[in-house]
Parts: structure tokens; sequence; C-alpha cells
């Protein structure tokens, strides 16, 4: 029985980890590239540690797996939106077929501040207010 839930941990985590591979081939963008990588490379070493833990089923392997997946699960999401944040602030373009873009005019480039809603509106009403004051 334990050989059969091996079997299927190990190949979903390759069949993840293929999908990974494929999609950052496949991706147009750094940004959906990154998106992949980082959810489906993720999950299937993961699996792929499940599966370790499993077939040796020894203390010092199990903590070592659990220790890897712990530090993977923790680092990949925040490498990711790093690279991302950083990406998007030194101008590198989205993906021509790109619906939205989030972060349109919350993004002030000179201190690198990201603002809410709120604060982006009430910064583009200043905007237009001032644009009209320059006017008249």
């Amino acid at each position: 029985m334990s050989n059969i839930i091996l079997i299927f941990l190990v190949s979903v985590g390759a069949i993840f980890i293929l999908l990974a591979a494929i999609g950052l081939v496949r991706m147009p963008d750094l940004y959906l590239r990154i998106s992949v990588t980082t959810k489906a490379a993720t999950l299937g070493v993961g699996l792929l540690l499940v599966g370790t833990a499993i077939y040796f089923n020894e203390l010092s392997i199990t903590t070592r797996a659990i220790a890897i997946l712990f530090f993977l699960f923790l680092t990949a999401p925040i490498g990711a939106h790093l690279i991302g944040r950083a990406s998007y602030f030194i101008g590198l373009p989205m993906w021509k077929g790109s619906v939205l873009d989030e972060l349109e005019g919350k993004y002030e480039k000179k201190t690198h501040e990201l603002a809410s809603e709120e604060a982006a509106s009430e910064n583009d009403e200043n905007i237009n207010g001032n644009e009209e004051n320059n006017k008249v």
C-alpha cells in the first residue's frame, strides 16, 4: 500500500515539475513565468520530498525533508514576489495580452511607494485639479 502512495506522490510531483518547465517556456512575459514556476515547481518538489520521506522512513531524512519543505514554501513565494516587484519597478513591460494592471497609477517611481486605491484616486483628483489650475 505504501508503494502505491509513493508512486502516486512521486509521479504527480514529477508531472507538476514538468508542467512548470513547459510553462516557463510557453509563458509570454516574466510575470506569468514567475507565477507558473513558483506554484507548480514548489508543489512538485514538495510532493517529491514527501515521497522521499515516506520511502526512507527514517527520522533524520524525514526531518530534513520537512525542513526543506518549510524553507521552500516560505522562500519561493517571497522571492517570486520580490523579483516581480523589482521587474515592475524598473519598467519591464507586461505582455500585450494582459487585461489588467492593478498597480497602474498606484506606484510612485521616485519614492518606490505603493498607494492604496483611495490614495491613488485622491492623487489623481489632485493632479487633475492642478492641471486645470495651471491651464487657467
